[in-house]
């Protein structure tokens, strides 16, 4: 079972910055969108907006460590390619396939590691991963699907990863993983605090 990892934020919040340090990544660039960093560090960038796809991708993927940029993406280019359908079934079929692009994660080896950054919304003074209405919320706790949720944060013009909750948010990490509630706006570095905490060793 691999290791999937949300991260959430606001647009401009470093989300997509975050991955600049990551050594051998492949990154699904959903938006199709140039990334904020040069990239020569990733082995691969390829733009895909359908799920099944990239399920397939992830499957096939030779990376040890991939990242999905943005996650709910795949959510807003499936609803407004059949926004003129009539119905609700749309929405749920909609909701069953980003279901099982998060679930897909269990079937791949244990030393992957996926990362889906996603924008998050606020409701009720709380504030969740950003999804489509009331109709995914409703039936699935998506942060429940993942053991680590960490969100962006800036103060001062520094960007950092909020890692513990602050009552108003849905951020968890392992206990012991992160002994700071702030952490560098870095992948690379919350990649290695995960190898760490769980004896993971890259493939040969």
């Amino acid at each position: 079972m691999g290791i999937s990892v949300m991260i959430m934020g606001e647009s401009g919040t470093g989300k997509s910055t975050s991955i600049r340090n990551l050594k051998n990544a492949g990154v699904i660039n959903v938006y199709g969108k140039p990334m904020p960093f040069k990239t020569e560090n990733v082995i691969g960038i390829i733009n895909i907006d359908n799920c099944e796809k990239v399920i397939n991708a992830l499957e096939k993927s030779k990376a040890d460590i991939i990242v999905i940029d943005d996650f709910q993406g795949l959510l807003v280019t499936q609803f407004m390619s059949r926004a003129l359908e009539k119905g609700y079934d749309k929405f749920s079929e909609m909701g069953l396939s980003y279901y099982k692009t998060i679930r897909a994660v269990e079937k791949l080896p244990p030393q992957k590691r996926v990362y889906f950054l996603s924008h998050l919304e606020r409701e009720n003074g709380r504030e969740k991963v950003k999804t489509l209405g009331k109709m995914l919320d409703n039936n699935v706790t998506v942060e429940g699907l993942f053991t680590i949720v960490l969100k962006t944060a800036v103060n001062d013009g520094k960007y950092f990863f909020q890692t513990h909750n602050n009552g108003f948010d849905t951020v968890k990490s392992p206990m012991g993983m992160f002994e700071d509630d702030f952490i560098p706006n870095d992948l690379a570095f919350v990649d290695n605090a995960i190898c760490n905490y769980y004896n993971i060793k890259e493939a040969a």
